[in-house]
């Protein structure tokens, strides 16, 4: 998968998006969690980066699971080395169209970002 980076402060902020959907909420925190599980190969790993739980990392992808009807995550028990988790084609598609999502938001929201820092800084 080509990871999509978080978008980079500019002059104009940052726009932080959330998404409603009527199953529940997708936001940037599920959304680092699955490119942290996708990049560390564990949702404990992937936690562990984030400063999370591993209870709290997997309660985020079960709400994930649950909110798309699928599952976002392939979770493998492990013996030895320990279990792993991938991203299912679920998960993969959810981060792009979320990237894309921001990534669209950003550049239809700069100019009036820009507004916005230049009057909040005089």
């Amino acid at each position: 998968m080509t990871r999509q980076a978080p978008l980079a402060p500019t002059d104009a902020g940052v726009l932080s998006l959330r998404i409603d959907l009527p199953q529940g909420r997708i936001g940037p925190g599920k959304i680092t969690l699955l490119e942290a599980i996708d990049r560390e190969g564990s949702i404990s790993a992937a936690g562990r980066a984030l400063g999370m739980s591993y209870k709290r990392a997997w309660d985020l992808v079960d709400a994930l699971n649950k909110l798309l009807g699928v599952a976002v995550v392939e979770a493998s028990t492990g013996g030895y080395r320990g279990g792993g988790a991938t991203l299912t084609d679920a998960g993969r598609n959810l981060v792009a169209d979320y990237r894309a999502i921001e990534r669209a938001a950003q550049r239809a929201a700069e100019p009036r970002l820009l507004a916005l820092v230049r009057r909040a800084t005089g």
